[in-house]
């Protein structure tokens, strides 16, 4: 194997790295951000659940890639704004920390609307049962209706999740260095397809593995069938 493929690999492969820490990252935060965001959606308080819906409106009703220039140019034109008005700011954004900001709040908003699909579609009949035998609420929701809920929800997350692989791609926007954006500048290096076909190789197996994760895991939650 010659050099440039040698060195072409190792660049790849750092891009394949940080493409995994931007799709784990905000897998651990959008996951338990999007109960919260789910509880303000279905709370009885108008205000509360005005608001909310507003936010999720506006993160699923604009584009992902206008999210992230968003988040990484946004708090800087608002410190330049309060600089022009006399006041004495630094700041200094990481465009890898926007990324995972930016994603987590975007994912964090459909998963909420996938709880709150799963939340509504357990029977008032298992709220009731719950409070005879003396379950608290919060007993109620955590010992009986989110386990359910879970097994609901595992194919739509699947699909998420799966769309979330891809979507790490994006990224580049901000000027993230990931797989896509590695392949892209090899490729017009090399004058080759080479690059951009072990990109797609890197997805097709990165959501081969989540599929298979989901499977077992309907599999292990079949119990409640």
């Amino acid at each position: 194997m010659s050099d440039r493929y040698i060195k072409m690999l190792h660049a790849m492969l750092n891009g394949s790295v940080t493409s995994l820490e931007v799709f784990f990252l905000t897998i651990i935060f959008s996951i338990p951000l999007a109960l919260p965001i789910a509880m303000g959606r279905m709370s009885r308080h108008k205000l509360l659940s005005g608001t909310t819906n507003v936010f999720l409106l506006i993160i699923r009703g604009t584009p992902l890639m206008l999210q992230l220039l968003v988040v990484y140019f946004g708090p800087g034109l608002f410190v330049r704004w309060l600089i022009s008005r006399g006041y004495d700011v630094t700041f200094r954004w990481n465009r890898f920390a926007a990324a995972i900001v930016a994603l987590s709040i975007n994912y964090a908003a459909y998963f909420a609307e996938i709880y709150r699909g799963g939340i509504e579609s357990i029977p008032r009949g298992q709220y009731e049962a719950a409070k005879v035998l003396g379950y608290t609420p919060s007993q109620t929701f955590f010992r009986v209706v989110l386990p359910q809920v879970i097994k609901r929800i595992v194919p739509a997350m699947g699909n998420e999740v799966i769309t979330l692989v891809k979507d790490t791609a994006l990224v580049s926007v901000i000027g993230v260095s990931e797989l896509l954006m590695v392949a892209k500048e090899r490729q017009g290096a090399m004058f080759s397809f080479v690059p951009l076909f072990i990109a797609g190789v890197f997805y097709f197996v990165m959501n081969w593995v989540v599929s298979i994760a989901f499977q077992r895991l309907e599999k292990k939650l079949s119990y409640y069938s």
